[in-house]
């Protein structure tokens, strides 16, 4: 494992932004760092990459402790700031350059530059980017250091279509080629196109982590819509079957959608006289798992 997290806390004064948290991010993989702004999930980043202190727990990265061996890690990782760190009048090949040089671990900084799709605005400023593309840029510094290990935090964040489908194929080709990508995300519909792992966050606790996968396909479902209101104690009784009130007459049946549960379903609506306005038979997605579990939570 590339990143190991053990009974992490972080705090601020007296606020606790992260609350013994655990887990582990593989060599090689794409793990996602999951849930609302405020969960924890750029503090836990910052401790990875050796940019804050913890209050108790232990961080390994490489193989390293990002506290004590910082320097050591700078050389193997790669960190994606949020608001990009660049200084409002540089210009996109000098900066590149400049990073390039500056890690010294002999990347082309035109081919960088290709790669990340600026090379149109090399004589461009910071401050003359679009948001997108100071992502993209922010994502070439990061690059410069020809990294073991990636941190990217809100990587898609105001970046259009194309410059989504660039930044995914970077993550892709980086994953393919062994290096550890750690992103923090809030956007999980986003995360779930290039990640294999995640962490599921919320009110900075972990409430679930692994492979994607195993989080997903492990819960099969059946979802309707009916009338506001119904009893779902009522209608677990008669098919043999947990179900959840989501809301504006949405519920769920926690179980396959096999043709004898169908007509249980549909038989206790018609019986209670209430009608069925949609059906959705499959698995969920992460979003939906990370609602499911953040209920459970609550």
């Amino acid at each position: 494992m590339s990143v190991v997290v053990e009974n992490l806390t972080v705090k601020y004064a007296d606020l606790t932004a992260v609350d013994n948290v655990s887990f582990e991010a593989p060599t090689g993989g794409v793990t996602v760092i999951l849930g609302p702004n405020g969960a924890g999930k750029t503090s836990t980043i910052e401790v990875c990459e050796g940019f804050r202190r913890a209050a108790s727990g232990s961080v390994r990265v490489l193989g390293l402790n990002p506290a004590t061996d910082h320097r050591a890690l700078t050389e193997r990782m790669g960190v994606m700031l949020q608001g990009g760190g660049v200084y409002p009048s540089a210009r996109v090949r000098d900066v590149i350059s400049h990073f390039c040089a500056l890690h010294n671990k002999k990347v082309d900084p035109i081919s960088l530059m290709e790669r990340v799709g600026l090379t149109s605005r090399a004589k461009g400023t910071w401050r003359r980017l679009s948001g997108g593309e100071q992502q993209r840029l922010s994502l070439a510094l990061a690059l410069a250091a020809d990294p073991d290990v990636i941190f990217l935090d809100e990587p898609t964040s105001g970046v259009d279509i194309d410059g989504r489908d660039i930044i995914r194929d970077i993550i892709r080709e980086l994953a393919a080629r062994g290096t550890t990508v750690v992103l923090a995300s809030h956007d999980m519909a986003e995360a779930e196109k290039v990640a294999t792992h995640a962490v599921l966050f919320t009110a900075g606790k972990v409430i679930a982590s692994g492979e994607i996968s195993s989080l997903v396909t492990s819960r099969k479902h059946v979802r309707f819509t009916s009338a506001v209101g119904l009893i779902p104690a009522e209608l677990a009784v008669s098919i043999k079957s947990p179900v959840t009130d989501l809301g504006d007459g949405v519920y769920e049946v926690a179980s396959e959608a096999t043709p004898q549960l169908m007509t249980r379903i549909t038989q206790w609506l018609s019986d209670n006289n209430q009608p069925l306005l949609g059906i959705d038979m499959g698995i969920e997605n992460l979003e939906e798992t990370y609602r499911r579990l953040t209920r459970g939570n609550q």
